[in-house]
């Protein structure tokens, strides 16, 4: 609720601020990184609508997905199709949402940088929390989460980005 209400919300105007532009520089745990390619990299969302929520980012500091090259709309694309894989052999869910909020009003809580959501869902995952609390648990804590998806992701090696 802290964050929905602003507070501590990260400043995304500039490359200084944007917290995509600051986790490449983390350690893989601290900046909750599940893999890392060559123009982009896969993240936990810190705010998870759902357990193993992911994100596919670009390092780059872009805000529109026609802002991206041929090379970082590909690689964005095959780390989206190895997270799905990755979290159905990690968790099973029954399907995923996909998507990019392009600019505030569409939704994006960080808008000056391109990120791709992978939320994966299972039959019944509303329950009564979100109706009654506005809020939703999340069964799993990040650090779990990240060490399951990050051990399971394949090496350059097994054929997958």
């Amino acid at each position: 609720m802290v964050y929905i209400g602003g507070k501590d919300k990260p400043a995304d105007d500039t490359t200084g601020q944007c917290p995509f532009c600051r986790a490449p520089s983390m350690s893989d745990e601290d900046g909750l990184i599940v893999a890392r390619g060559d123009t982009a990299y896969v993240v936990l969302n810190l705010y998870p609508y759902n357990p193993g929520h992911l994100m596919v980012v670009p390092y780059r500091h872009v805000s529109d997905y026609t802002e991206l090259s041929e090379t970082e709309t590909v690689e964005v694309a095959h780390l989206t199709q190895t997270a799905m894989r990755v979290v159905r052999a990690v968790s099973g869910p029954d399907g995923f949402n996909l998507g990019m909020n392009q600019g505030t009003v569409a939704g994006a809580g960080i808008a000056a940088h391109l990120h791709q959501h992978v939320v994966p869902r299972w039959s019944g995952d509303a329950n009564f929390l979100p109706i009654v609390a506005q809020t939703k648990a999340v069964p799993e804590l990040l650090a779990d989460t990240r060490s399951k998806l990050a051990a399971a992701w394949p090496r350059p090696a097994e054929g997958h980005a």
